[in-house]
């Protein structure tokens, strides 16, 4: 065999470890419990919030919606994202996928009562069971059930 063809072989074999190979990185994942934080304005055309919708949607695809316990927690500003998905279709596309994906928003009732939004009138496919006494001891909760926390 000639030196070339050995360089040749080698330089193939090292490209293969190199190379990630997605399926195995997808398997590798295994289950993830994680928590979303938005409590941030989300700024003209509601930008960060479509932006974070889109950051949920990319850890679906790469995980896998059956390897996720997904959730996301709204209080303060964050509230915007349902109550902007009600008059941006973008965005109500956007949070009814991934609840279709199984992905579940709690919505701070503090926030809620403090700022007199109706959750019926004022916010985006959000029910009675959607409420949660307070956004950030929802956050702690979660965090000691093994929620990983993630602020986008």
């Amino acid at each position: 065999m000639g030196i070339t063809r050995l360089v040749a072989i080698l330089a193939l074999l090292f490209v293969g470890l190199a190379t990630p190979n997605f399926a195995d990185a997808q398997e590798g994942y295994g289950k993830q419990k994680v928590v979303y934080h938005i409590n941030y304005v989300g700024g003209p055309e509601s930008k960060a919030y479509k932006g974070a919708m889109r950051n949920i949607q990319n850890h679906i695809n790469a995980v896998g919606a059956e390897n996720l316990d997904l959730k996301v927690v709204l209080h303060g500003n964050g509230l915007g994202v349902l109550m902007n998905a009600k008059t941006d279709e973008a965005l109500q596309t956007r949070v009814a996928s991934l609840k279709g994906q199984n992905v579940s928003f709690h919505v701070c009732n503090n926030t809620l009562k403090g700022r007199k939004i109706s959750y019926e009138n004022d916010l985006y496919d959000v029910w009675e069971q959607d409420i949660v006494p307070s956004g950030v001891a929802e956050l702690a909760h979660l965090q000691q059930l093994g929620y990983t926390y993630i602020k986008p």
